[in-house]
């Protein structure tokens, strides 16, 4: 699928992405990819975002400081089969001082249907204690100028 037509099917512009490739393993009893698989697809586009942007383990552990889920929406619109090949996309919105949202969206790139839509509710926490905290200056710089 060309750029263009692929930037017609974002739910947002500009977003962090990969593709990926739906494998045997990931396919549960029912003949499609299991839902836990989805979410693994989610952390990893989070994660792979995260680190673009200047925010992985070497500064959560400087900072003293780490993002940590604290609420996941799923919400799965279509199956995926084994051999489908798949855009998983991230886009961080409504960043607030102790966290933001992260939306995503999983479009199947054989005919561009949606197969999922999602939202993670992204906290804070201070490494030291676990509780939640302000995002340092930093994390907020890096997230709010990905979107």
């Amino acid at each position: 699928m060309d750029k263009q037509r692929m930037e017609e099917l974002y739910d947002y512009p500009a977003p962090h992405s990969f593709r990926v490739s739906v494998i045997a393993e990931d396919i549960d009893a029912l003949g499609h990819a299991n839902n836990a698989v989805y979410l693994r697809w989610l952390e990893q586009v989070a994660w792979s975002h995260s680190q673009s942007v200047g925010v992985d383990f070497a500064e959560f552990d400087r900072l003293r400081r780490a993002m940590v889920a604290r609420r996941h929406e799923l919400d799965y619109l279509a199956p995926c089969l084994a051999g489908d090949k798949l855009e998983v996309c991230t886009w961080v919105c409504d960043t607030k001082r102790a966290g933001f949202n992260r939306r995503y969206q999983i479009i199947r790139l054989a005919d561009g249907v949606t197969v999922m839509r999602a939202l993670t509710r992204w906290a804070c926490i201070n490494m030291e204690t676990g509780r939640p905290t302000r995002m340092p200056p930093e994390f907020v710089e890096a997230y709010y100028s990905s979107h």
